[in-house]
């Protein structure tokens, strides 16, 4: 069963920060991954013998290879499966789930956007300080060059060289 409109399919983040974050939401990262792609599960016991419930979140990647620590990965719609052994994990829309069980995964998926977000915005005001201090750094360098070409003891060559380093890394920032 898809769980659509939770707020995490499409979004993208780091490899590394994904891993924590589902790992502490109870997510385990399956060893079905490959380059390209990655799986958490979040398993489900139920009272009725032999049967298991899986939440699967799904992630590929847009940048890099899920082995790297810097790979950024793209979120895919949740999905809701019933496992039947020893066949494997069904999620078609044929299958029954519990209501109990899809108000859980329903909250689990919101503690994970809730992170997510918590962990974007933190990254943005973390780039935004960064660009402040670069600006500044760029003005000052500017001043410098100022009263520098006055004295004669700096060259202009090299102090343009600085601020042009300088804007490139305050752009680079904003990109980010």
């Amino acid at each position: 069963m898809r769980i659509d409109g939770k707020g995490i399919e499409g979004t993208v983040v780091a490899i590394d920060k994904l891993n924590h974050i589902l790992d502490d939401c109870g997510f385990v990262r399956g060893g079905q991954w490959d380059y390209e792609r990655v799986t958490y599960d979040y398993k489900f016991s139920s009272p009725t013998k032999g049967i298991t419930y899986y939440l699967r979140v799904q992630g590929f990647a847009v940048e890099g290879t899920v082995d790297s620590r810097h790979a950024l990965m793209q979120l895919l719609t949740p999905l809701l499966g019933k496992h039947y052994y020893p066949h494997g994990v069904e999620y078609g829309d044929g299958e029954d789930f519990p209501e109990t069980l899809v108000e859980r995964s329903n909250k689990l998926l919101e503690k994970v956007r809730e992170q997510i977000n918590e962990f974007q915005e933190n990254k943005q005001e973390t780039l935004r300080e960064e660009n402040k201090r670069l600006r500044a750094e760029l003005e000052y360098l500017k001043k410098n060059q100022q009263s520098s070409s006055q004295d004669g003891t700096r060259s202009q060559q090299r102090a343009s060289e600085e601020d042009d380093a300088v804007s490139k890394q305050a752009e680079e920032v904003e990109e980010s």
